[in-house]
């Protein structure tokens, strides 16, 4: 750690007499409220306070910082307060079409089910007439571990689930330790046509559980985008091999395919229609949950998602989803929102959710959104009550 700040002082300070003053400051106020459940209400509310500053030096690259101060209070936890270093990325051009980033930026595969999230790391990219090509590498232990939220054993989960204690900040605040490395091409228009996606990824743990949890994986990305008048078809899938505890190589795979629909209305409107699939070896390197409701990553899981989405007005849009859960593997983590073992189902049910976004000034955004996740529409937990959450959130950009 010592070092990386070291070396860190030495490129500001060698880049230093070429700033002449920071190009950009902003603030970032982001405040949010969620209350929901079945039979008991709970709540939480969260504000996020990001200043952030960007110098630039001559036309060879710039310098982002960002900071986070989480203020924070759950009917769980009680009152929270986290600091968090978020996007801090040196960038540099080194020629036509060629950069390099070096710092902590977002990365994202084709799936973001896969990998998504701010990491620490490099990368180069070049972007040619025969397409984008990135290569980089990322550390993960250096992360908010609730923000870099990686769950891939028993011991990260572990490590996810306790809680922040200042009395010993190393050992609670940091995320499980692994290197991301990954290589991608992707070309916007081959033949005038087809949009197409190539990556490979492997992932490597690092972290001080048994050996017998070590889990290290590798994954091929594959996605292709079709345009045909206002329809867009979206097809891709991800095989993935990985080690189990005898270092015997087996294989997990995950697909989506999606329709998205411009429709013919006077403001800009799309209907979309997708589909998620994964088996149950399947484990991504990021938890993100496939529902606002039901809390639950892409691992042996089927996701059918209906979603409209209109903007009205510069000032005013919405979106509205309906999600339903099918579990592939009757033995799935059991990561869901209902408390309690279900009927042995594997029709989990169905989310309902709509937002809606105002925003009054350009500096200035009020977000609304509720639903409900109805079990019973499923057979996994027939006689569940339905899990509803309303979430309003404001968010405030100053420059």
């Amino acid at each position: 750690m010592k070092k990386t700040l070291l070396l860190i002082l030495f490129l500001l300070g060698m880049l230093m007499p070429n700033f002449v003053m920071a190009n950009e400051f902003g603030l970032v106020i982001n405040q949010n409220a969620d209350i929901g459940g079945s039979d008991d209400v709970n709540f939480e509310y969260n504000a996020l306070i990001v200043p952030r500053l960007q110098f630039m030096f001559g036309d060879t690259g710039s310098l982002f910082v960002s900071a986070g101060l989480n203020l924070g209070y759950s009917d769980a936890e009680g009152f929270t307060f986290v600091p968090e270093l978020l996007r801090t990325e040196l960038s540099l051009q080194l020629g036509v079409g060629s950069a390099l980033s070096i710092g902590r930026f977002g990365y994202s595969t084709p799936f973001p089910f896969l990998v998504e999230g701010l990491f620490d790391g490099v990368q180069f990219s070049n972007s040619s007439s025969a397409g984008r090509f990135r290569i980089g590498g990322w550390f993960t232990g250096f992360l908010y571990k609730n923000s870099a939220m990686i769950s891939m054993t028993g011991y990260d989960r572990s490590v996810n689930d306790y809680p922040l204690v200042y009395s010993n900040f190393t050992g609670t605040y940091f995320a499980p330790s692994r290197v991301i490395a990954s290589i991608d091409w992707e070309h916007f228009s081959i033949a005038d046509v087809m949009r197409l996606n190539i990556t490979a990824t492997a992932q490597f743990d690092l972290t001080n559980a048994n050996a017998e949890e070590k889990y290290d994986s590798q994954y091929l990305t594959i996605k292709m985008g079709l345009p045909a008048g206002s329809f867009l078809f979206e097809l891709g899938g991800i095989l993935s091999t990985f080690q189990n505890d005898s270092d015997a190589l087996e294989i997990a795979y995950a697909g989506e395919f999606g329709i998205y629909c411009t429709l013919p209305t006077i403001y800009n409107s799309r209907l979309s229609l997708t589909a998620q699939y994964s088996n149950e070896s399947f484990i991504p390197i990021t938890t993100k949950y496939v529902g606002d409701i039901f809390k639950a990553k892409l691992s042996a899981l089927t996701v059918l998602d209906l979603n409209y989405m209109a903007r009205f007005t510069d000032k005013f849009s919405t979106s509205i989803n309906a999600k339903y859960f099918i579990r592939n593997n009757m033995e799935s983590f059991n990561t869901f929102p209902i408390a309690g073992e279900g009927d042995e189902g594997t029709l989990m049910g169905a989310e309902f959710f709509a937002r809606f976004i105002w925003s009054p000034f350009s500096d200035l955004q009020f977000n609304f959104g509720g639903g409900a996740f109805v079990p019973s529409l499923g057979d996994n937990w027939p006689q569940a009550k339905p899990v509803w959450l309303v979430k309003v959130a404001v968010v405030f950009v100053a420059y």
